[in-house]
Formats: C-alpha cells, sequence, structure tokens
C-alpha cells in the first residue's frame, strides 16, 4: 500500500463532511448558474420574438389628395394635402412632405419649399405617424400670388409631393401662380387646425 492510498483510507469523519459540504456547494453553484443562463437565454428568446416595427410608407402604398381649398387677403392661398395608407399595411410617417413645381409637360420649375408654419396653420411638431391601412395624414400647404404673370410668379400646371423619407413622388393637378415659386408646408399630422 503506497503513502497516497494510506492517507486516502485515513480520512477523518469531519474530513469526508467537508468534502461532502464542498460537493453539495458547486452541485448548487452549478444547478444556479444554469438556472440563471436559462432565464437570460429566455429574455433573449423572448426579445427575438418581439415583433419588428411597421415600415416607413412607400409612395406605392400612399394616395395624394387635395382636401380643403384656402384663401384669404393679402393675396395668401392655400389647400390642405392628404397622404392616405393604400398599402395593405401599416406603415409610418414622420415629418415634413417635399414639393415642387411642373409645368403643363411635367417639366421641373424653379422652386423653394419653407417648412414650418403657413399663413393658415401652426406646424406641429414632427411626430411619428401610425398609419393603418386606409387610414390618412395631412398637411397645410400656402402661397402667394399677386397677379397673373407678375414678375418672379411662376406658373404651375401641377405640384410634386415627395412623402417623408421618399425619393420618388405623386403629381397632383395644380394650375397654380406662385409667386417666386415659394411654397410654405406644415409637418404631417392626422389632423390640422386651419384659419381662413
Amino acid at each position: 500500500m503506497t503513502h497516497q492510498d494510506q492517507t486516502h483510507t485515513t480520512e477523518t469523519p469531519g474530513a469526508r463532511r467537508s468534502d461532502r459540504r464542498r460537493h453539495v456547494v458547486r452541485t448548487a453553484l452549478a444547478v444556479a448558474t444554469a438556472a440563471g443562463l436559462g432565464i437570460a437565454g429566455a429574455g433573449v428568446a423572448r426579445a427575438g420574438g418581439a415583433a419588428a416595427p411597421a415600415p416607413t410608407c412607400s409612395v406605392s402604398g400612399l394616395t395624394a389628395s387635395f382636401g380643403e381649398t384656402l384663401a384669404g387677403g393679402m393675396n395668401h392661398q392655400g389647400v390642405v394635402l392628404k397622404l392616405k395608407n393604400t398599402g395593405t399595411r401599416t406603415c409610418l410617417l414622420r415629418g415634413y412632405p417635399g414639393l415642387g413645381l411642373e409645368n403643363a409637360s411635367h417639366r421641373t420649375l424653379t422652386s423653394h419649399t419653407h417648412w414650418g408654419d403657413t399663413w393658415y396653420a401652426r406646424s406641429p411638431a414632427k411626430t411619428t405617424l401610425t398609419l393603418r391601412k386606409g387610414q390618412s395624414v395631412e398637411a397645410v400647404i400656402a402661397w402667394t400670388h399677386a397677379n397673373t404673370g407678375t414678375s418672379g410668379a411662376v406658373h404651375a400646371s401641377y405640384l410634386q409631393v415627395t412623402p417623408p423619407a421618399a425619393t420618388s413622388h405623386k403629381t397632383l393637378k395644380f394650375p397654380e401662380w406662385v409667386d417666386h415659386g415659394d411654397l410654405q408646408v406644415t409637418a404631417l399630422a392626422y389632423h390640422i387646425p386651419v384659419t381662413h
């Protein structure tokens, strides 16, 4: 019998109990660690299974139209622009529409779009708007027109409407004179109160 074997066979009862305690503690730690990892894994699985956010509305999934026409003193004119979700799923819009003018041949005319308050409405804050299928949002467009043919006035036939975050546009009939090609437009909202 070797010295090692002898040492092993001559362990005291107290030493055996101490080893057993260490083994129980190690086992308990292993179980707790595994349980913790399981909980963490479940958290990751739940997070991974969360619904993806709705996409930005595509130009092909929207229609553009005019709502109420607006008139007033000092040669001001305006119109409510509406964008409607005609796609098959919910989508998001945030911010201001882009605008541009075209002549009767659909050639782009010089114009300038100013984002913010207009003669007819205060601009709401930029907000992410959720459009379910069939739901609409609006913006208020305004411009001035001194007299037909006034120097610096642009004679348009169409209005280009570019939804926020888009790279293409919708085109609406817009037979208007616009002083210096300047257009003002509010941010999009579900509804914008106007003054006449």
